[in-house]
């Protein structure tokens, strides 16, 4: 596919880690390509956390609790959420209103990065480009 660099949406994350025969083959293939690099947005820790307090899923306290070590296990580098981004999720003429959702496609569009992401809602937005 020529993926250089791609940004993780949440579930893809915890599915990756933990369920990774969710993931369709050439996908997993593309993530642990030598030549990529991963990104996972502060978005998708702020969201674990955030399900991990109300009870779900299952595994999310073994992402929460080991959260450097499985991106380091992905060799994957943690996508900060500047200003920038934050103005930008915010602005997104988006009807959606997840704000994990809006934090990530907005990193998307302004670095430039596929996601992976099985979320039709992220896929049908169109300034972005995703991978499944």
């Amino acid at each position: 596919m020529g993926v250089s660099s791609l940004l993780f949406d949440t579930h893809a994350l915890l599915w990756v880690l933990l369920d990774p025969g969710r993931i369709p083959a050439q996908t997993l293939a593309t993530v642990r390509a030598s030549g990529t690099t991963v990104y996972v947005s502060a978005a998708s820790a702020w969201e674990i956390a955030t399900k991990h307090r109300l009870g779900r899923p299952e595994g999310a306290a073994a992402v929460v609790s080991g959260y450097r070590e499985h991106l380091d296990r992905l060799r994957a580098e943690e996508l900060p959420i500047t200003g920038h981004h934050a103005l930008t999720a915010g602005s997104l003429q988006w009807s959606y209103r997840d704000p994990f959702d809006r934090v990530i496609v907005a990193q998307a569009v302004l670095e430039s990065l596929p996601v992976v992401t099985s979320d039709t809602a992220l896929a049908e937005f169109p300034a972005i480009r995703t991978l499944w």
